[in-house]
């Protein structure tokens, strides 16, 4: 029988910590070991119960969750869910937090929504992180952006994300040079998250990243975020466009990364799939429609990844041409797109 994840929960408010004891308590896979009401009280229960997880609240008295965070992925690396309130500010510091090594988040509950609703992928997203791969945080790798580049005009690339994806896609996004392919991204992601995130792609990349809207083209030099929650992010038409299409989740997730993969698999051009670290399914098979379609398709490795679960499923099922690690990806992407009808990807 497998041990169950052990989890500390650190929050400041008691009400908020009872609420998250009770949907983890939910799960048979998961025991609660402790709770503290600040940084300080949970420093030492760390050092006392080594807990397999932790959840973590942004703010709190005597240290914020970030300055703790720091310090745990510089001193004691080890797997942390943040826990956020659902405001722009919220997000933004959430989203401070994914790039600094949280494995994940989940918002607490708003303004007529219940804790059941809100922490209803806690329990899952827990487990997750205490399988993930978390390491002592370094300076990221960033190649040279190639200023030269000169992309098919017509060709599309579509990437795929889950846990861990904040990361991995600043790490690829910020390599690409302002004349970039025309890119299209599914990150599950919350929809309060997925403006901030647009705006932090855009100001680390040289292209034009901005939530996808319906109806936008698709042109070089741009990279289109599918908006989190309400709708799926497709790829129609001629002249590609994108499409939001406000249908049941897919694979648990709705924007999918399936349905996104789908849509650019039935485009006649030129087209690149990458998927990239993430927890469960989603996106194996339509990666597997897209090469099936001609396209180059592409997954992160497992040494590189947060959680080498998406990526895997995908390289299983046969969708993945070639498998390389985070630092390679951008470099490789760009060579696979280039305008150069003699030009080969990168070894």
């Amino acid at each position: 029988m497998t041990a169950p994840v052990r989890v500390l929960i650190v929050d400041d408010s008691p009400t908020m910590r009872g609420l998250i004891s009770a949907a983890l308590r939910r799960d048979p896979d998961i025991e609660v070991i402790g709770a503290a009401a600040d940084p300080l009280e949970a420093r030492a229960l760390i050092k006392e119960l080594n807990p397999d997880v932790i959840t973590l609240d942004v703010e709190m008295p005597n240290m914020n969750g970030l300055e703790f965070l720091e310090k745990i992925m510089r001193l004691r690396p080890m797997p942390v869910v943040m826990v956020s309130t659902l405001t722009q500010a919220g997000a933004e510091i959430t989203l401070a937090a994914l790039e600094m090594g949280a494995v994940d988040a989940v918002g607490k509950p708003g303004a007529g929504a219940s804790a059941a609703e809100a922490f209803a992928e806690l329990a899952l997203k827990v487990k997750s992180a205490a399988r993930s791969r978390v390491r002592q945080r370094a300076e990221p790798f960033v190649p040279s952006r190639r200023e030269d580049y000169r992309p098919q005009a017509d060709h599309v690339l579509a990437i795929g994300a889950s846990t861990g994806g904040v990361e991995a896609l600043l790490t690829i996004v910020s390599a690409f040079p302002a004349n970039c392919p025309a890119t299209v991204i599914t990150q599950h992601m919350p929809g309060t998250f997925t403006g901030s995130f647009a705006a932090r792609l855009d100001k680390a990349s040289a292209a034009v990243v901005t939530e996808a809207r319906d109806g936008d083209m698709l042109k070089p030099g741009h990279i289109y975020l599918a908006p989190g929650g309400a709708a799926h992010l497709e790829v129609v038409g001629a002249a590609p466009r994108c499409r939001l299409v406000a249908s049941d989740p897919v694979n648990g997730h709705r924007p999918s990364v399936d349905v996104l993969f789908r849509s650019v698999s039935r485009l006649r051009r030129p087209m690149t799939g990458v998927i990239l670290t993430g927890m469960g399914r989603d996106g194996a098979q339509g990666l597997l429609e897209m090469r099936q379609a001609g396209a180059h398709t592409l997954g992160q490795d497992e040494a590189s990844s947060v959680v080498y679960g998406m990526p895997r499923a995908a390289f299983e099922l046969g969708a993945v041409e070639r498998q390389l690690p985070l630092s390679r990806l951008a470099n490789t992407i760009l060579d696979l797109c280039v305008a150069s009808a003699d030009a080969r990807p990168a070894a």
